[in-house]
């Protein structure tokens, strides 16, 4: 018998029919909310296990090969078409009862009118809930919906952990690039003397002797006479020149300080990421054989 202790180990796993034919893979469990026992599963037939039919799972055995349930795989193929979008209308489950000719619920006694009747409540192993029930004039059915004994209110049972919801989340790491200012050096003002030669043509002049010599004349012939006729004399001249003179003086000839300027360049910056990836693996069918997808 399927308890709740074991609903983990049914998800997923292939589903066999009273005599051994594969139909499919186990996708949900449906609990008896009155009994906490799983009522029924749905199993995913088809070429890639896009359809699904509800299975009586109440008298299921589970092995290490998979799920053997106790109907046929035709009974199965032709079974009402239900959606399993988490709730069972009251004229689904009780169609899904008439079809496998089961009694509704597990079967308890009515002591008042002393028929067998039956109040139960079957919701989904992953989080929904329904309510089935027969009276003494008849019987009533509430909605059915998921119930899960990890997380209501979801889809699926996770089987790495506690269920969370009906869907897996997808991550990635991306990069965020910006700019941060730091100090990368240092620049400073010296001032120091250097000695280099300077050169500068300057004009100088400077007096030569030169010999001038003229005849006597009338109108030098008194200057000529004047002294004595013969006698010894001298006469002197003083000669002058230039020469270059040098001096200095220090004078300002520029103002030098230290100032800043932005220069903006384009700088590639390369860096690894990860990111998940989700892939479907599973049969998909005893037709044909799905492939794996990666999202």
């Amino acid at each position: 018998m399927i308890g709740t202790d074991t609903i983990s180990r049914v998800i997923g796993k292939d589903v066999y029919d009273q005599s051994g034919e594969k139909i499919g893979s186990a996708s949900e469990v449906y609990l008896d909310d009155e009994t906490g026992q799983p009522e029924w599963v749905t199993v995913r037939t088809g070429l890639f296990g896009t359809k699904e039919s509800f299975v009586p799972i109440r008298d299921a055995d589970l092995t290490d090969d998979g799920l053997r349930v106790p109907v046929s795989k035709a009974a199965v193929k032709d079974a009402p078409k239900v959606d399993t979008d988490g709730h069972l209308s009251p004229q689904e489950e009780q169609e899904l009862y008439r079809y496998y000719d089961m009694q509704v619920g597990s079967g308890q006694t009515d002591t008042t009118t002393g028929r067998t009747g039956t109040e139960s409540t079957t919701g989904l192993a992953s989080g929904t809930e329904s309510t089935t029930g027969m009276a003494t004039t008849g019987m009533t059915t509430g909605t059915a919906g998921r119930h899960d004994v990890d997380a209501p209110g979801t889809v699926g049972r996770d089987t790495s952990g506690p269920t969370t919801d009906n869907a897996m989340t997808r991550s990635e790491e991306r990069l965020t690039v910006g700019t941060r200012s730091e100090e990368v050096g240092r620049a400073r003002l010296r001032k120091y003397v250097v000695t280099e030669n300077v050169s500068e043509t300057v004009p100088v002049s400077r007096e030569e002797v030169r010999v001038e010599r003229e005849p006597i004349t009338d109108a030098n012939i008194g200057n000529a006479l004047d002294g004595p006729a013969i006698s010894e004399e001298e006469h002197e001249v003083t000669l002058h020149a230039e020469r270059p003179v040098v001096e200095k003086e220090a004078v300002p000839v520029e103002r030098v300080r230290l100032d800043t300027q932005t220069v903006t360049e384009q700088q590639t910056v390369t860096d690894e990421v990860r990111k998940e990836q989700i892939e479907v693996d599973g049969d998909q069918g005893t037709t044909g054989r799905g492939t794996d997808r990666r999202v």
